[in-house]
């Protein structure tokens, strides 16, 4: 049994009547974009997160099922691992059940997931990313990394393979940014407090982002 899977049940009970999200099921994703919600839907969601925070199993695979396909679709382009993003959704989801409470409907809950699954992922990458630098001076002290050989120049038009390569080259905030606006089709200021960051930041990042896509869709 999967780890994540271990601590479902230990800390969620509901969790076990929740379908496991792979790629076969991405028909799960709604149609629409989450945003700032009206009246109703707000009302609508601070219910759904009452009945959830109560162990309500209906209602937690309700929100499973409304916002896993999306979601599993940004984690994906993150980590760039299937396997990878497989683990990362679930440990969203095992987040968002302990944080629930801290939900106030200021936005949709959709917004506050992807808030959720983008800090979470961005806090994976870093972890990762300084595990591979320890891991690369480690090796650099002994000696042994080869040089790295250039890729042969393959002139190809240019296919979705192209793009999400590209994508997954970009740095980590100028990712995030390009994936929530153009991908996901959220506005600068959604995407700013997703990130924590300025609107004129994300707007920044994602100027950069497809000025660096260009760069290397051109290469």
């Amino acid at each position: 049994m999967k780890l994540w899977l271990r601590n479902v049940e230990a800390v969620a009970p509901v969790y076990r009547h929740v379908p496991i999200f792979t790629p076969a099921t991405s028909q799960l994703q709604p149609p629409g974009r989450p945003s700032k919600p009206p009246g109703d839907v707000r009302t609508a969601d601070l219910e759904l997160a009452r009945r959830c925070q109560t162990g309500d199993a209906g209602a937690f695979e309700e929100l499973y099922r409304q916002h896993a396909g999306r979601l599993y679709s940004l984690v994906l382009r993150m980590a760039g691992s299937a396997h990878e993003a497989e683990d990362l959704l679930q440990e969203v989801f095992l987040q968002a059940h302990r944080k629930l409470a801290s939900f106030r409907g200021e936005s949709s809950l959709g917004t506050w997931l992807y808030r959720l699954g983008m800090n979470y992922c961005l806090d994976y990458l870093r972890g990762k990313q300084a595990r591979m630098g320890r891991a690369t001076e480690s090796l650099e002290e002994e000696g042994i990394v080869e040089p790295a050989v250039p890729a042969p120049v393959v002139p190809t038009a240019i296919s979705r393979m192209d793009l999400e390569r590209a994508i997954a080259r970009l740095p980590q905030g100028c990712r995030a940014a390009f994936l929530l606006h153009d991908v996901e089709g959220f506005e600068h200021h959604e995407v700013a407090a997703m990130l924590g960051v300025s609107e004129g930041t994300s707007k920044s990042q994602v100027h950069k982002a497809r000025m660096k896509l260009r760069a290397m869709l051109r290469a």
